[in-house]
């Protein structure tokens, strides 16, 4: 069997307003390497992108879909996170 290491934005169960296609998801993450790289190479930590990108996505999430439509999409990550679903390196058989 051949292995893939699974894609930030693959697939899922499906997020109503959420859900986007795939090759959109994927040039949008392409889009934000290069200006985390970007950031980087200026000497931004890690963990101040990752918060300032949380911070960004959630903002945008509720003033495109509201706090009750956000909160709900925050509620499933545990579980998301939990399964691997952002874990770069997972890899699937």
């Amino acid at each position: 069997m051949m292995s893939t290491t699974k894609s930030l934005f693959s697939a899922s169960s499906g997020q109503g307003p959420f859900d986007r296609s795939q090759a959109e998801r994927q040039l949008a993450l392409e889009y934000l390497a290069e200006a985390w790289n970007s950031a980087e190479e200026d000497g931004l930590e890690s963990a101040s992108l990752a918060h300032a990108s949380l911070f960004a996505a959630l903002a945008t999430f509720v003033r495109m879909h509201g706090d009750e439509a956000t909160a709900d999409l925050v509620a499933q990550l545990p579980d998301r996170i939990r399964n691997g679903e952002y874990n770069l390196e997972r890899i699937l058989q």
